[in-house]
């Protein structure tokens, strides 16, 4: 006998599609912010006790490898320091492609989709923009762009993305 409603496949499951196309947002949202930013700028820093831009990155780094060992049923946090700004740049987006293809095995996920978006997705999210604030304060603005008319692709999560389409 089968289900007439049966468990969707993880490839058809829509909330798990919608949290790759989050994390493509996030490769995309998150590249344009790195790329291109002033030599030595993962030392600054807007004061008052803030984290410096590096030490920003290097925690967005830290909630993805928790985010990808939430859903393969660790969920262990490892808190690491700054490397260069070039080598954490590297660690995003290796840390995006590693979760991405998670969610696009048919594992199972051991953490719920909405706190995996609302914990360490939404928290790297945050933290981009903050980079992003940080890049303006520092003399090298991030151009604004109309990411509605984006081009972002669930599994895009590479440093490779596509051109922006409406940049102002």
């Amino acid at each position: 006998m089968t289900s007439a409603n049966p468990a969707p496949s993880p490839h058809f499951d829509p909330a798990r599609q919608l949290l790759r196309h989050t994390l493509a947002t996030l490769a995309y949202r998150g590249g344009k912010t790195l790329r291109g930013a002033p030599d030595g700028f993962s030392a600054f820093t807007c004061g008052g006790g803030c984290r410096s831009a590096g030490e920003i990155l290097a925690h967005i780094g830290d909630l993805l490898d928790w985010g990808l060992s939430m859903v393969g049923g660790n969920g262990k946090w490892n808190a690491t320091g700054p490397q260069s700004w070039n080598d954490d740049a590297k660690r995003f987006h290796a840390g995006l492609a590693a979760f991405d293809a998670y969610l696009a095995s048919d594992k199972p996920l051991h953490a719920p989709i909405e706190n995996l978006f609302q914990g360490p997705i939404a928290d790297a999210l945050t933290h981009v923009g903050q980079i992003a604030v940080l890049r303006r304060l520092a003399g090298s603005p991030v151009k604004g762009e109309n990411y509605f008319l984006s081009d972002i692709t669930a599994g895009r999560v590479g440093r490779d993305q596509a051109a922006a389409n409406l940049e102002f």
